[in-house]
């Protein structure tokens, strides 16, 4: 039954693994009856993902740990995403929820297991790495910020300035602690922990932006709904982009086409121009590319 995931795990061990990597994708719906599954790598952390409940907990250990041939995996973990409260197991060695992992060069706090979300979106590497290479001497805004692992990229390209928008205070503290690892200014980092739809006065403070990223959870309850607010994020892009800036958006939900955003933006924000939809991560193939997650890239007039 593992047999296409035992594969993916010796392609990817036969090597060292310093980076974060997804190892198998599941979800992808390219593996018959591993749809259920995802597995991921955070150094020396594997972290195992099913939507199912799974009876042969030793085979689907071994059939990655038997290729662990320079010795990387100090520990596997197992979270049940359809379990209330998405519980973690320990299936090898010792289980491990913190753990620094590295992504081009870039250091992140990881906790595997210990919540929904190990706090580094894999799916996200493509956006990381484009602001790495276009961030220099620009003012940026993070909207949805979370771990603010965006913003650690741009200000590795040299940003002028990040702001970090995100009704959590404590994924606006882990960011900042992501921020350190990397030994970056905080004086060129501004917060702001609170809902944004009662932050927009805040936020035009250290504006204008020359690039604008907004990344949106699907559904906050009670603060955000995509299909809902998103209209209301895109009104505002007038009053707060520079001329010419960069607009990244984003939709993570296999229920929205390829045009929903294009449409939102056509509504509410039609001073702006479509530029491309960036490629999704190798590491996420899909058999369905229209369901995975869309970065789309966008510019002001």
């Amino acid at each position: 039954m593992y047999q296409s995931l035992s594969q993916s795990a010796a392609d990817f061990f036969s090597s060292a693994q310093p980076e974060a990597h997804r190892i198998f994708h599941g979800r992808g719906q390219l593996f018959e009856g591993l749809e259920h599954l995802s597995v991921d790598w955070y150094s020396p952390v594997v972290l195992i993902t099913t939507y199912e409940e799974i009876d042969d907990l030793d085979k689907l250990t071994d059939s990655i740990t038997r290729h662990d041939t320079h010795s990387q995996i100090e520990s596997v973990m197992l979270q049940y995403r359809k379990r209330r409260g998405t519980p973690t197991q320990c299936l090898y060695k010792n289980p491990i929820n913190h753990c620094i992992v590295e992504e081009h060069g870039l250091k992140y706090e990881v906790q595997p297991g210990v919540n929904q979300n190990a706090g580094l979106f894999l799916d996200m590497r493509p956006l990381r790495h484009w602001l790495s290479q276009n961030s220099s001497g620009k003012n940026v805004l993070n909207l949805f910020a979370y771990t603010c692992s965006l913003s650690v990229a741009a200000l590795a390209s040299g940003a002028r300035q990040v702001v970090n928008v995100d009704m959590s205070k404590p994924s606006i503290t882990w960011g900042a602690r992501n921020h350190a690892l990397n030994d970056q200014d905080p004086r060129s980092v501004k917060s702001v922990p609170h809902n944004l739809f009662r932050s927009w006065g805040k936020i035009k403070q250290f504006g204008r932006y020359d690039t604008i990223i907004i990344d949106p959870p699907t559904r906050q309850r009670g603060s955000f709904d995509v299909e809902k607010n998103y209209g209301a994020v895109l009104k505002k892009l007038k009053s707060l982009a520079a001329e010419k800036a960069d607009i990244i958006a984003t939709v993570n939900s296999p229920y929205l086409t390829d045009d929903f955003l294009i449409n939102q933006f056509a509504r509410h924000a039609p001073q702006c121009r479509f530029r491309r939809m960036m490629p999704g991560s190798e590491e996420f193939p899909d058999k369905f590319p229209e369901r995975a997650i869309k970065i789309y890239h966008f510019s002001a007039n």
